[in-house]
């Protein structure tokens, strides 16, 4: 570990703190609440650079004492020396990880878009048991779920389906499942029992805010009909379905949901303001991405991430050669093993890139 770019660390905090006792800095509510973000940020790797100078010392003393003394002493200090090291190892890690700049969508909650690929109808009931897979995830985590459009076909499957989650740290969690998701098992129009692959896609956006993304509203345009879909509430008898349309990006949002044009335009304009934010985000990542592709959390939507491979009850995540034979467990929403070892791989990454 770095001693000198610990203590630069350590020098940047005192800095900030000294400026915060400064009783002019009341005058300037904007930097007030600037500095204090940043000191709250510096003091969690603070608090670790502290404790683990401290424990440096006593791995220091332990190793004189064991030099100069026998029996009892030199036995509590080998305990402590081993003790010692292994939090060491623990600190420098979770120092490192806390020297990463945090994704600035990390905490945003996010807009699931999920359609089907080839295979017909067996994608479409596939876009169902990714829906409900999420779904039982999210009840897991206390997030909340709406619905914002959803495009019902035959046999229970949908040609799409576009929902939110709300909570804590939600797209941080859920951020490394855009791409292609392929199924693999038996389908049950299937008579003679032969095994089909089918895929479907999932998009993950980030909630975007007014201010994260401006939209003119003279760039938009606004169009109104008649839901329709597999009876239920998605055929009704006015024009209450809305379609927006940004001219200057061409991205379009469409929402028929809902029985009410108002609400439907509402939740339209929020799923098209997080596919212009998603772009935006997309376009900066590139001219920042090194030359190597990272494994994992390129959001490439045509890229295959996983296989569902029903059959064996084998589940795959390609970039990370993850494989493990819990397929029903995680089909009911288990997922956290899973997202764990992308986070992991992520980290990772980000670790090496940044020298350590």
């Amino acid at each position: 570990m770095d001693i000198e770019r610990l203590e630069e660390i350590e020098k940047k905090f005192k800095k900030i703190e000294k400026k915060l006792s400064n009783p002019d800095i009341y005058n300037d509510p904007d930097n007030f609440v600037k500095l204090n973000k940043k000191r709250a940020s510096l003091k969690k790797i603070v608090d670790k650079i502290e404790e683990y100078k401290g424990i440096k010392k006593n791995i220091e003393e332990a190793k004189k004492i064991i030099d100069n003394e026998d029996g009892d002493f030199a036995e509590l200090a080998k305990e402590e020396l081993k003790t010692g090291k292994k939090r060491i190892k623990e600190l420098e890690n979770q120092i490192k990880l806390d020297l990463i700049p945090e994704d600035p969508n990390d905490k945003k909650n996010i807009i699931v878009e999920i359609r089907a690929g080839t295979g017909g109808d067996e994608a479409a009931l596939f876009v169902a048991d990714l829906y409900r897979m999420y779904l039982k995830y999210s009840e897991s985590k206390n997030w909340k779920h709406e619905i914002m459009d959803v495009t019902p076909t035959g046999m229970g499957g949908y040609k799409e389906v576009i929902f939110t989650l709300k909570g804590d740290y939600v797209f941080s969690r859920m951020k490394f499942e855009s791409g292609a998701h392929r199924v693999q098992r038996i389908p049950e129009t299937e008579s003679g029992g032969r095994i089909h692959t089918s895929a479907s896609t999932v998009a993950v956006l980030p909630e975007a805010q007014k201010v994260d993304v401006k939209i003119d509203p003279n760039d938009l345009e606004i169009d109104v009909f008649r839901a329709s879909g597999a009876g239920g509430q998605h055929v009704n008898m006015t024009d209450s379905a809305v379609r927006i349309t940004h001219v200057p990006t061409g991205t379009v949002a469409t929402c028929q949901d809902e029985t009410s044009q108002h609400k439907n335009r509402k939740k339209a304009m929020k799923v098209l303001r997080a596919r212009i934010y998603d772009e935006m985000m997309r376009k900066q990542k590139q001219k920042r991405a090194s030359k190597r592709k990272s494994m994992v959390g390129s959001g490439d939507r045509s890229e295959r991430i996983r296989t569902y491979n029903f059959p064996q009850n084998r589940i795959t995540d390609h970039r990370i050669n993850y494989t493990s034979y819990n397929l029903d467990a995680v089909m009911d929403g288990d997922l956290d093993e899973l997202i764990d070892s992308l986070i992991e791989a992520e980290q990772k990454e980000k670790l090496e890139e940044a020298g350590f």
